[in-house]
């Protein structure tokens, strides 16, 4: 990618290397408008194989536990205690709820208490984040928790350097 400044304009001017010689599919886009280039900072991505692992041994352990998958999952992220505490106004609680939910199957909510403020009743919510939210440490507890447990009831685990390789690449970021 090189770029300099338009003379005329004074604005920046981008020239960018494409990695295809098929010019001729650009400009037919281009020409029909559905050609729509962004330009952001590169970031290398997550591992997501610490979170697959996770994933992968509560399914085990779940089935061999004879419990559902999920709620296994959210025990266990409870135990864990990382959530954001908030108060919403009781009518609002289905919403906000949702909303929070929307962000994946691992995200949820749960009422925790009531408050009264000015005759208003608030619920006191729990906002419980997904795995896939967790830094390296975070990560780790739950992992070892449940590498622990599967241990207990003979479910085959990854060695510890294994399981620290898949959590040194979770964080790994440019």
């Amino acid at each position: 990618m090189d770029f300099d400044i338009d003379e005329e304009t004074q604005k920046t001017k981008i020239r960018i290397l494409l990695d295809t010689d098929k010019v001729n599919i650009i400009e037919q886009l281009k020409n029909e408008n559905k050609l729509s280039i962004e330009l952001t900072k590169y970031k290398l991505k997550r591992s997501k194989n610490a979170n697959n692992y996770l994933w992968k041994l509560l399914s085990d352990y779940a089935q061999a536990k004879g419990v559902d998958t999920i709620q296994e999952y959210k025990e266990r992220v409870k135990r864990l205690g990382i959530f954001r505490r908030t108060l919403v106004e009781a009518k609002d609680v289905a919403t906000y709820k949702k909303t929070w939910e929307h962000w994946g199957l691992a995200w949820f909510c749960e009422v925790y208490d009531t408050e009264y403020i000015n005759n208003r009743e608030f619920k006191v919510l729990h906002l419980y984040y997904g795995s896939s939210s967790y830094n390296t440490q975070q990560m780790s507890r739950l992992i070892n928790d449940l590498v622990e447990d599967c241990k207990q009831v003979g479910i085959e685990t990854k060695s510890p350097n294994d399981i620290q390789s898949l959590l040194n690449e979770w964080d790994r970021k440019e």
